[in-house]
């Protein structure tokens, strides 16, 4: 959901020829599968098409210091420093919104709260691209 987001701000903030977005998962248990039909819904509700499949991080993605790296909670930032050390350029979705108490985004699949995630998702994607456009000195 994450990465279907986030792609859509870039895309209509213009500057999806300078901001890569991709999406991966600490495990390979769902490689190859599409989001949950919940995610794929809730997306569609607000107008984000997405057709991305799961896969696992590779080593190469996590260790370019140009890339920022983005956990959706601290079990997968834990999982991510484990597997990878010490990773600078790791930060915590949520630590980017403004409306926002919680700091790790919920599995919407055992809540069935896909709508709730969303809001969460879109609220720490657009503090990460207001980061990004001033940190990068990207021009909207």
């Amino acid at each position: 959901m994450a990465e279907a987001v986030f792609q859509k701000m870039v895309d209509d903030a213009g500057l999806s020829d300078v901001i890569e977005v991709d999406s991966a998962g600490t495990d390979s248990w769902h490689a190859g599968e599409s989001a949950h039909p919940g995610t794929r819904r809730v997306l569609a509700r607000h107008g984000i098409d997405y057709r991305g499949r799961a896969r696992r991080v590779r080593q190469q993605e996590v260790v370019d210091t140009a890339s920022y790296v983005i956990a959706v909670d601290t079990s997968t930032m834990r999982d991510l420093q484990r597997r990878f050390g010490d990773i600078s350029n790791l930060f915590l979705l949520l630590d980017f919104a403004e409306n926002s108490g919680e700091r790790n985004v919920p599995d919407p699949y055992y809540e069935g709260n896909f709508e709730y995630v969303y809001e969460l998702v879109k609220d720490g994607s657009r503090g990460l691209l207001a980061t990004l456009v001033e940190k990068e000195g990207l021009n909207l």
